[in-house]
């Protein structure tokens, strides 16, 4: 979940929950229930009970950070399928550090909803060695300082937060490893095959040989049928190394412990080109751990029976590894099966970090997005867009705002409030009890607010309090098939892809959603934006402003040519013009300006602009490719620049389609070049130092400037 601001109870449950934190819970205010890798499995066995009886599961995450760079907000500029490429970037780049899961299941006898509240601690930890490179991920100072400040364990999270693999993940590892052993069953006999080291040094040579003289008094010893003692000493008193006399399946073997890695590269060398009736076997085991051996064998036909055997068992040995490794996946997993009801508070983000995280790399579109999220999670509920879109809870919201926090003290005071009082209780009140481990009350409050499993309770209860106040009767048994009731039909799957500029999204279909609430009006600076008429223009001069890019623009093309300038960061601006063949001519301008050394290029009343050569313009699609690339960089000008591959230019993919047009329709080139003459033509000598000066002074445009940034609201 976002950083979310405070409701009007935080105070004083803050200090209870520092005065209680070092003491035993008291019975009305039992901790969550937190799980770690220490207690995993049977957690995971006691929400699967849980969850297949629930009627609906809320959840929630916390996560490292929300945007890599301040350009990678949320803008009133950027359309749909550029505000889902921000989320995957978000989604891509940064960690879940908890994972609450929250099934409700309705108590007919008690006539009242029964919440289990899990809270998941989760770390991208490597489990699987030498599959894929390491994880990492970015951490934004914000989020990690608000996550301090409500107490969030950081130790847990790296030491005892439970490890997953997604499902693409597992699918890549385990093709990895089938391919890997169709491979060595089909040459069994070079299982054992070793490169010679790079480079021999005396002390390997030394090892070498007292390793051959160690193998060889060994191997004598049976081949005399001598007895033989239960360990064969290291090479020196105070050597680690150790040999074991074991038998290996029937084999007689020497299990070898305390070598090196470079050590055992070298007894396989030994074996290898000394004894031809020893092998050096790898055996691994279902654990983390791997036996090295050294065993006898009578006959080729023999040892190749035994290598057979060794490589299937480690073959399921690593299976199991990989099994074991999808870890907290298993969670996810459960509730796709399952087909529950998944409700979240603005959850769009997410489940974009379910997907990215559980199931596989974000697709490149929201169409693609949406259609396989539907087939994970056919029935998502957003409580956020539920409140904003029905009219009758508009009303009793007023003007409240909508984050977790207000929303639950709104529509749950007396589970908020976390006491049995009569004045906060009305009949139109859900009851929900609170069950952990066993222990279950009516009244439950442990005040772990921005603890995921929490915030996912809250989630939770509000969504029964909504579906209470729409109609929703929970004592008829059919209301509680709540994916498909028609009370609800009209919220399912609908989610906000921008809450802050009304943007709904729906998951079954991956079409735009109007807000149908007469009473919604999002708050826009920019009503009547055209992306089809807007420039992207980065690189300039960090002194020249909005209002000078629009003055520039305007002294060209008119003063009615430019709609709106929208400023992304110092050195970036979105100009929205008046008709779209500007967009054209702009480019185009700015194409030949740059080419030209003549004095039309000093005069022009672009220079500014164009000052210091740096500065590039590119069409829409183009900041959209620049959303979509997997670099990242804080300025706007150094991640397009980086993108495009050009520091001077737009995409050469444009240059071409202009100068293709061009050579095409040749009066186009003659039109451009008559603007900037005509413009010089109209310029006597002394009027330059006119010009000068109006630039200088910066003298306002007749037009309002809007140059502020509009930035998501994640609350």
């Amino acid at each position: 979940m976002k950083p979310r601001k405070l409701y009007s109870l935080a105070l004083s449950r803050a200090l209870s929950r520092a005065l209680t934190s070092s003491t035993t819970p008291s019975q009305c205010a039992f901790p969550l229930k937190t799980v770690t890798v220490a207690n995993f499995e049977p957690s995971l066995e006691e929400l699967r009970h849980h969850v297949r009886s629930s009627d609906f599961v809320a959840i929630d995450l916390e996560m490292t950070g929300v945007t890599s760079s301040p350009w990678r907000e949320s803008f009133e500029f950027d359309r749909s399928d550029v505000r889902y490429l921000k989320i995957r970037d978000s989604a891509s780049r940064f960690a879940v550090v908890q994972f609450g899961v929250c099934p409700f299941r309705w108590d007919s006898s008690n006539q009242s909803f029964v919440a289990y509240p899990y809270n998941f601690y989760v770390f991208p930890r490597q489990e699987l060695a030498g599959f894929g490179p390491c994880n990492e991920f970015l951490c934004q100072t914000t989020s990690i300082n608000f996550l301090a400040k409500y107490q969030f364990d950081f130790n847990a999270f790296i030491h005892e937060g439970i490890s997953y693999l997604s499902r693409e993940q597992e699918k890549e590892a385990i093709r990895s490893l089938n391919s890997m052993h169709d491979s060595e069953c089909s040459n069994i006999s070079k299982l054992n095959d070793v490169r010679d080291l790079p480079s021999i040094n005396m002390a390997d040579i030394l090892f070498t040989e007292r390793m051959k003289n160690k193998f060889s008094e060994w191997r004598d010893g049976l081949l005399q049928e001598q007895s033989q003692p239960n360990q064969i000493q290291g090479t020196r008193k105070d050597s680690k190394q150790r040999f074991d006399v074991i038998f290996f399946k029937k084999h007689p073997a020497l299990k070898l412990d305390g070598f090196t890695s470079r050590q055992l590269k070298l007894v396989q060398l030994v074996i290898k080109k000394h004894f031809k009736d020893l092998s050096y076997i790898k055996v691994n085991n279902a654990g983390s751990s791997s036996q090295q051996i050294v065993v006898y064998t009578d006959s080729e036909e023999e040892l190749n029976l035994l290598l057979k055997e060794v490589n299937e068992e480690n073959h399921r040995a690593k299976k199991m590894k990989i099994q074991a490794a999808v870890g907290f996946r298993h969670v996810i997993d459960l509730l796709s099966s399952e087909q529950k009801l998944i409700v979240g508070h603005n959850c769009f983000l997410d489940i974009a970090h379910v997907y990215n995280k559980f199931i596989g790399h974000l697709p490149g579109t929201p169409e693609e997005f949406v259609a396989s999220v539907n087939k994970c999670f056919p029935h998502i509920v957003d409580t956020k867009l539920l409140m904003n879109t029905d009219n009758m809870l508009q009303v009793r919201m007023k003007k409240s705002r909508n984050s977790l926090g207000s929303a639950f003290s709104m529509f749950c005071p007396q589970i908020a409030a976390g006491s049995k009082s009569t004045e906060l209780v009305s009949p139109s009140h859900v009851k929900i009890d609170v069950e952990v481990d066993d222990s279950r009350l009516s009244s439950w409050n442990p005040g772990g607010k921005h603890e995921a499993g929490y915030d996912a309770f809250m989630t939770g209860c509000i969504f029964a309090q909504l579906c209470c106040d729409l109609g929703v009767d929970f004592k008829l048994h059919e209301s509680l098939k709540l994916a498909t009731n028609e009370k609800l039909q009209k919220y399912i799957n609908h989610l906000y892809l921008s809450w802050m500029h009304g943007d709904i999204i729906d998951l079954s279909t991956g079409d735009k959603v109007a807000n149908s609430s007469p009473s919604y009006s999002p708050k826009r600076r920019y009503p009547n934006i055209l992306f089809e008429n807007i420039v992207i223009i980065w690189g300039f001069p960090s002194n020249v402003k909005s209002s000078d890019v629009r003055e520039c623009i305007s002294k060209v093309f008119g003063l009615t040519s430019v709609v709106s300038v929208y400023q992304l960061d110092a050195t970036a601006v979105f100009v929205q013009f008046s008709k779209t063949e500007q967009v054209s001519d702009f480019l185009s301008l700015k194409e030949n300006l740059e080419r030209s050394n003549g004095p039309i290029s000093v005069l022009h009343p672009l220079a500014k602009l164009l000052d210091g050569g740096n500065t590039c313009a590119a069409n829409y699609d183009t900041y959209k490719e620049i959303c979509g690339s997997p670099l990242s960089q804080d300025l706007f000008a150094d991640q397009a620049n980086a993108v495009t591959m050009t520091p001077k230019s737009k995409l050469i993919e444009f240059k071409v389609a202009l100068r293709s047009e061009e050579h095409e329709n040749p009066s186009l080139q003659d039109n451009v070049n008559d603007v900037a003459v005509n413009f010089v033509e109209k310029i006597k000598p002394n009027s330059i130092d006119q010009l000068r000066n109006v630039q200088s002074t910066g003298q306002a445009s007749p037009f309002e400037i809007e140059d502020s940034r509009v930035a998501e609201a994640n609350l």
